[in-house]
């Protein structure tokens, strides 16, 4: 377990975790009608993976401007979300 998190590789997994959320929610949505908006749930999913990745740019010792890049994109994200939301 120690390997996965000092590798990063953790997140590696959260993150196929996360798209394969995506694609069964995207799914479901198409399929019966029902469940989140696809915009928003993407928005939300990204701002999330965006996250994820910071963190794994921090265990793998990233310079600071990528954790930040990361960071900032899962901002853009969240704004998008509730744009999106409050509309």
């Amino acid at each position: 377990m120690a390997d996965l998190f000092a590798s990063g590789r953790i997140v590696d997994v959260i993150v196929a975790l996360v798209a394969l959320e995506a694609l069964l929610l995207v799914g479901l949505r198409l399929r019966f009608g029902r469940g989140p908006k696809p915009a928003a749930l993407l928005s939300n999913l990204a701002s999330g993976a965006a996250l994820m990745l910071a963190v794994r740019a921090a265990l793998t010792g990233a310079d600071w401007p990528i954790v930040a890049t990361w960071l900032l994109a899962a901002l853009f994200a969240h704004l998008t979300e509730m744009m999106i939301r409050f509309r």
